[in-house]
């Protein structure tokens, strides 16, 4: 396996943008403690075909950390709600609780609401920037291969409504300070660790509910 090293030299040259979108614009460099990896992973994870980091969360603000919390939204169990402006992912249990997770959503102006299902699940998934992200110059032409690498993280759920796909993911990350931030083009990312941990417990054709200023349908 490549060494700790390259590869966090590799995380170091990603571009922001993580997901395929419809409507893109020029997205300005991050600037935070972010490029000190040393301080965010902690250790791998074995997993197939490729190992991922292990987040130092004592980085992160203690509401990120994934937690089970009260919920009265009076959705099913195993319903997906995401909240843009509280910037978490809610796993609705049948106890009157649901599982949080601390999210990276969309900057101003590309986070997308409405109701969708997860229409397919990916493990280590490839990437493929769209023409308007090549026309931008936010990311090289070709379909990126999955790896530690891969804007797209270690899972990813793709959201559709009905058969038609919204271009619009929930995805693990390579960069966790992103975590509980308006970054990305569009999509919610989580944690590789959380994404993992989400993928397992979500079926295919599970309900979720993207909400921005209290509404999820646009």
């Amino acid at each position: 396996m490549t060494t700790r090293r390259v590869l966090l030299g590799l995380l170091a040259g990603l571009p922001l943008a993580a997901c395929q979108t419809q409507q893109m614009a020029a997205l300005p460099p991050q600037s935070a403690p972010e490029t000190d990896f040393d301080r965010w992973y902690i250790g791998t994870v074995k997993d197939e075909p490729h190992d991922y980091y292990l987040v130092n969360r004592k980085l992160m603000k203690p509401e990120l950390q994934r937690q089970v919390v009260p919920y009265s939204g009076g959705h099913r169990p195993g319903t997906i709600v995401v909240d843009i402006d509280e910037r978490f992912l809610y796993l609705v249990q049948e106890d009157g609780t649901a599982l949080r997770y601390g999210v990276g959503v969309g900057r101003q102006g590309f986070s997308w609401k409405g109701t969708a299902t997860v229409g397919r699940k990916g493990k280590w998934p490839s990437w493929n920037p769209t023409s308007t992200m090549v026309s931008l110059k936010i990311a090289s032409a070709g379909v990126r291969d999955s790896g530690i690498d891969n804007p797209l993280g270690a899972r990813a759920l793709y959201l559709y409504q009905g058969n038609r796909d919204t271009l619009f993911r929930i995805h693990g990350t390579n960069e966790p300070w992103s975590i509980g931030e308006q970054v990305s083009s569009g999509c919610i990312r989580m944690l590789n660790e959380d994404i993992v941990d989400l993928y397992e417990r979500v079926p295919v054709g599970a309900t979720v509910l993207v909400r921005r200023g209290g509404r999820s349908r646009v």
